[in-house]
């Protein structure tokens, strides 16, 4: 592939990065916003720091809604445009992980509404115009700008009480956007640029987290690498690994960030075969020689999950997985059968060292 025959589109966004911002910042983005009626989003465990969030907007806040839920249910969705509607709303400001920001992005995709996003994890949604919804057991997916937050506010303090077994996976949930742009189709040398340094940012701000929970250093580190990641998410099309975690989420309720973890490194040693150059620049960012067995290496280090049967998914499911997998298209370095994608699976379900 020709590295200098690409299109890149450079997404409209605002991003301040210091510590201490979200308390700061949101009123000063929906000043230069021209929002007057702000609706705080968050989900029951973010609720006191959207709490404060909101109180710091003082006047501007319309007021505080904690419906969100992970993998954005319809009926969730519906009830955070109704909040919304009834509030008056001008703004939303998503505050806390992909759950809040996912449930941000489903009301600005109905109403219109500008977003702010106030991240607290690593997940690195809130740099895309990226929108999911799971009804009916299935989570759809799409792109869309209204849905693309138009401030994004990094407060590496607020990911300081961000417990590090949910750190590490979300931020190896962070690593699968990076891994998947380097191979995909409508990359550029700029997202390889970004991707190859996201990942070499957390996989070495993670094992500083593991160490010193309380390092804002080495936290600011690891929300600047997932800031490149999701940048990396919003700019290409996603492969087999998300598929195959969005089909695991959706219809099996397996938690997002764990199951990211999990199927990383197979995935990636599924496709590394027809992507070389993708694996082989994961492997410089992670200083490794093979780059699936890198990734597994790292996270089970942390003491990250090694297997879907961990997570709760049962042998019996594998194969309605696989065939979900493969009866969709996506773009992928390799073409993916039902029997290849249940191999994949399985490998994953098995947790057993990754082979290429």
């Amino acid at each position: 592939m020709n590295p200098f025959d690409f299109v890149h589109e450079t997404r409209p966004a605002r991003v301040v990065f210091r510590p201490g911002a979200a308390l700061t910042a949101p009123a000063e983005e929906a000043r230069h916003l021209g929002l007057r009626r702000l609706l705080v989003l968050s989900g029951e465990r973010g609720a006191d720091t959207a709490r404060a969030v909101a109180d710091s907007l003082g006047d501007a806040c319309a007021g505080l809604h904690t419906g969100a839920r992970m993998h954005v249910p319809a009926e969730v969705a519906d009830r955070g445009v109704e909040a919304a509607r009834a509030a008056g709303a001008d703004g939303c400001v998503a505050v806390g992980g992909g759950s809040a920001v996912g449930l941000g992005k489903a009301v600005a995709l109905r109403t219109g509404l500008p977003l702010i996003a106030v991240p607290s994890t690593y997940a690195g949604s809130e740099m895309t115009p990226v929108w999911g919804l799971t009804e009916h057991g299935v989570k759809r997916t799409g792109r869309d700008p209204v849905v693309l937050p138009r401030s994004v506010v990094y407060d590496p303090e607020l990911t300081l009480s961000l417990p590090v077994p949910l750190s590490v996976t979300s931020g190896i949930n962070a690593l699968a956007h990076a891994v998947e742009a380097l191979y995909a189709p409508d990359g550029s040398p700029l997202v390889a640029l970004m991707a190859e340094e996201g990942v070499r940012a957390l996989a070495g701000a993670l094992p500083e987290i593991a160490a010193a929970p309380e390092s804002v250093p080495a936290r600011s580190r690891a929300l600047y690498g997932a800031w490149l990641c999701g940048a990396c998410l919003g700019a290409t099309t996603m492969g087999l690994h998300h598929k195959l975690c969005h089909v695991l989420g959706g219809t099996f309720g397996l938690p997002h960030a764990e199951t990211h973890t999990v199927v990383l490194p197979y995935a990636l040693a599924f496709n590394a075969p027809a992507a070389p150059e993708a694996a082989a620049a994961v492997a410089r960012a992670l200083g490794a020689d093979d780059a699936p067995a890198a990734l597994q290496e790292l996270a089970g280090r942390l003491g990250a999950p090694r297997s879907l049967a961990e997570l709760g998914l049962k042998e019996a499911d594998l194969a309605v997985a696989a065939a979900q997998v493969a009866g969709q298209p996506y773009a992928n370095p390799r073409p993916v059968t039902t029997d290849e994608a249940l191999s994949v699976l399985r490998a994953a379900y098995e947790g057993g060292p990754v082979r290429q």
